[in-house]
This record gives C-alpha cells, sequence and structure tokens, in this order.
C-alpha cells in the first residue's frame, strides 16, 4: 500500500533475506529437532511464536490513534468551499464504486477458487494456524447473528470510547469523518489549532509505523519459522494459489473493470491511459508507495493525458490518501482465504460485513506501509477470526504490495480522468471534442 514521507516503506531487502534464512532455519530445525524444535525441555516453537505475536501486536497497537488522525485531518483539510463540495462529491463517489468493484471482483475470486481449501480440507493445520477451531467457530457463529441492518446500525457509535476500546471501526470512521467534516466549519484559530494537533498526531504515529516496520524482518523471520517447523513446506501451495487469486483479482480490476468504466463514462479511449501513466506506473510498482509517487503521476496527467492542473492537482493527491482499490481487494481476498482455512462458511451478513470493512479500511489507514495488514486484523477481528493468521500472509505480502500499489495508482488516475471528462476537458487522452462525457 502507498505510503507517507515520514515511513516510506518496509525495507525490502532485509525482508527477503528473512523469508529464505527463515525457511533455511525452519526446515533444518525440522529436520533435526523434529515438528516442536525441542531442545531437550527446551521448545523453540513458543519463542518463534512469542516474538510473531509481539510483531502482530504493534501493527494492532497503532489502528485507533492512526485511523481516527489520517481521517479526521484528511477530511478537515478538503474544506468546505462550494466548487469544491461539487469536485470532491464526483471524485469520492468514483473511488467509492471503484474500490467496491475491486472487493466485489476479490470476493468473487475467492468463494469460486477456494485457495483456503486443498483437497476438500481446510489448510489451517498446513500453515501452522494454532487457535482451536471450535472456538474459532464459535467467535464467528456469535458475530454472524448480527444481519446486514445490524451491520449498518453499528456506524453510529453511541460510546466512541467504548468503539475505540473495541476497535468498532465502522463507528470509528464515522466519528472521524463528521469530526473532520465540522472541524473544516469552525472559525479561526481554533480550526487552525486542532486540526494541528490531529495532524501532528497523524504524523506522529506515522513514524511510529515506521519504526515498526523496521521490526518486520525479524516479525517475518519468526512467523514464517515457525510455520515450517511445524508443518514444513506444506503451506506453500495454498499460498501459491491464495497469491495466484490476489493477482488475478487486481489484473481483471485494471485491465477489465477500470477500462469498461473509462470507455462507458468518460468516453475515452482506456488504452491510451496504460502508456500514458507508464512511469508513475512503474514507479509505484518498484517503490510501492503511491505517495512517493504522486509528483509523477501529477506530471503524467497533466503532461502526456492532457489534463489540467486543477483537476490533477486535487483529484490524485486525495487518491492517494484515501483510494486504495487494490489494497481493498487484498484485503478482502485474505480475510476470506483465512476463514476457509479454519474451515468455516461466512454467511452473507457476514461477507457483506467484509466487503463494508474492506471499503472503509482500504481509506481510513491510507500512506501506511504495508497498511493492508493492519486493515486485513481489523476485519479478522469484526467477524470474529484470530489475528494470528496474518502471520502467513508475510510470506508474499511484499510481492503483492508492489503489485497492488501500482494499481492503486491506476485506479487514481481512471478516476481523475472520469472526473475530469464529468467537468468538460474534452481533450483528456486525445478524446474527440465531439463525443461529450456523460454528466
Amino acid at each position: 500500500m502507498g505510503s507517507g514521507t515520514d515511513a516510506k516503506s518496509a525495507p525490502v531487502l532485509p525482508i527477503l533475506i528473512a523469508m529464505v534464512a527463515a525457511a533455511v532455519v525452519g526446515s533444518l530445525i525440522r529436520k533435526h529437532l523434529g515438528a516442536d524444535g525441542a531442545i531437550g525441555s527446551f521448545r523453540l516453537v513458543p519463542v518463534f511464536d512469542l516474538v510473531g505475536t509481539l510483531f502482530i501486536n504493534l501493527l494492532k497497537m497503532i489502528i485507533v490513534p492512526l485511523i481516527l488522525a489520517s481521517v479526521i485531518s484528511g477530511v478537515a483539510s478538503l474544506g468546505s468551499g462550494p466548487d469544491l463540495g461539487r469536485l470532491g462529491g464526483k471524485t469520492l463517489g468514483f473511488y467509492v464504486t471503484t474500490t467496491l468493484l475491486a472487493v466485489l471482483i476479490a470476493l468473487f475470486l475467492v468463494n469460486l477458487v477456494q485457495p483456503g481449501v486443498q483437497d476438500g480440507q481446510p489448510v489451517g493445520p498446513s500453515l501452522a494456524l494454532t487457535a482451536d477451531e471450535q472456538q474459532v467457530a464459535q467467535g464467528v457463529e456469535k458475530n454472524a447473528h448480527a444481519s446486514v441492518l445490524d451491520t449498518l446500525k453499528g456506524f453510529v457509535p453511541t460510546n466512541i470510547v467504548d468503539a475505540a476500546a473495541n476497535t468498532k471501526l465502522l463507528a470509528l470512521v464515522f466519528f472521524a469523518v463528521v469530526f473532520g467534516f465540522f472541524l473544516a466549519r469552525i472559525d479561526s484559530p481554533n480550526r487552525e489549532t486542532v486540526l494541528g494537533f490531529w495532524q501532528g498526531i497523524f504524523q506522529i504515529m506515522m513514524r511510529i509505523t515506521g519504526w515498526v516496520m523496521t521490526l518486520a524482518p525479524v516479525g517475518v523471520f519468526a512467523l514464517i519459522a515457525k510455520v515450517v517447523i511445524v508443518s514444513g513446506f506444506a503451506g506453500a501451495r495454498p499460498l501459491v494459489i491464495f497469491a495466484s487469486c490476489v493477482l488475478a483479482g487486481l489484473l481483471i480490476f485494471g485491465f477489465v473493470a477500470l477500462p469498461v468504466l473509462l470507455a462507458l463514462v468518460a468516453r475515452v479511449n482506456p488504452w491510451r491511459l496504460y502508456p500514458a501513466m507508464a512511469p508513475a506506473l512503474l514507479t509505484a510498482f518498484s517503490t510501492a508507495s503511491s505517495s512517493a509517487t504522486l509528483p509523477l503521476s501529477l506530471d503524467c496527467l497533466e503532461r502526456r493525458a492532457g489534463m489540467s492542473k486543477r483537476i490533477a492537482g486535487f483529484v490524485m493527491p486525495l487518491g492517494a490518501s484515501v483510494n486504495h482499490a487494490g489494497s481493498a481487494l487484498y484485503e478482502c481476498a485474505a480475510a476470506m482465504f483465512i476463514a476457509q482455512a479454519y474451515g468455516l462458511h461466512l454467511s452473507f451478513a457476514t461477507q457483506f460485513t467484509v466487503v463494508i470493512l474492506a471499503l472503509i479500511t482500504s481509506m481510513g489507514i491510507a500512506g501506511i506501509p504495508a497498511a493492508s495488514l493492519v486493515g486485513i486484523a481489523i476485519i479478522l477481528g469484526a467477524v470474529g477470526l484470530p489475528a494470528e493468521a496474518i502471520g502467513v500472509l508475510l510470506v508474499f505480502d511484499r510481492l503483492l504490495d508492489m503489485c497492488r500499489t501500482a494499481i492503486n495508482v491506476l485506479a487514481d488516475a481512471a478516476c481523475a480522468v472520469i472526473v475530469a471528462r464529468l467537468e468538460g476537458e474534452s481533450a483528456v487522452l486525445g478524446a474527440s471534442r465531439t463525443d461529450p462525457a456523460i454528466i
């Protein structure tokens, strides 16, 4: 997922080294010491489990303050002008539409392929997921009793402190949006004082996130080593299938869904967008940072796509902050994969909750390195699944992060083209002046 300026990205080479080292060390321990890694009465597996759990807890620790600070400061910074409201409404409308499309694609693919099931059996044991299956099933069943209407009721918190303590993300985001909306409408100097406070909190949380991600190689090593010691390499196949599902979903979204939207709504040749944005897409892929790619994205839209600075300068920065369709796709796929790995069938209401949370978390935790892991932790907690399963996702997370960041930038650019055409810009992507956009 795209990252901010204070926490650019997880260290790539150390993570790759940690993955290889964990595979080698884990296989050697399994071969010589057995599946529990016992040296006399001392067992290595609980040690690796402790280190991995601490890393996951660090990720979960930053959720509440980061979401509140990010959403409040982001919404308040949009301002309150009438032109801004019209342009912002169109932009956010298409951001929600594209992100929802991405999530539904993920839901369809994972339900179709079922990467969490192998030879008719859940793959949880081969991935060393140690949580008791009966307790997990009870936790999910408890949350499954909630209807879709109950889920929607959860949007409005009765107690914001309780919502924060229990990580009720829907309620937290609703409060943060309302708070930020009215913060932008109070008089100076109070507006600047309160906004500066939340922006300061956001910067602090970004630095904490950057520090947590410097520990990623240690966490990755411990989590992967534990899986290899307990299960060997039996868990490789379902993880490869899962990663393939995510990549297939990203390709369908980026090269089928977005072109259809561009052709039908913007009435432009969608294939012109790809060469126009090529430098930005390659940069997004290599850095896994949509924020770091933002200057190049703006240059590509203005110089290569023929978009005005007014539209590009509004839509793309907003997209880098709140629009992460590729990340939402990944979060939904990961939550469904983990549920399958535990042998669980999620009800319609529970899957609806996953869709809504994937949509919101992809916006609420913008600009965080490996932020999708935090979003997945929120979704798992909401549907009653244990967070321990996040560890298995780290094997392919960096590669998938690079891919979904490129798709994030592509979706931002597609939305910018649509908004520009709706605003009457006829030269975008060489569109014909006699073929106006639908308004």
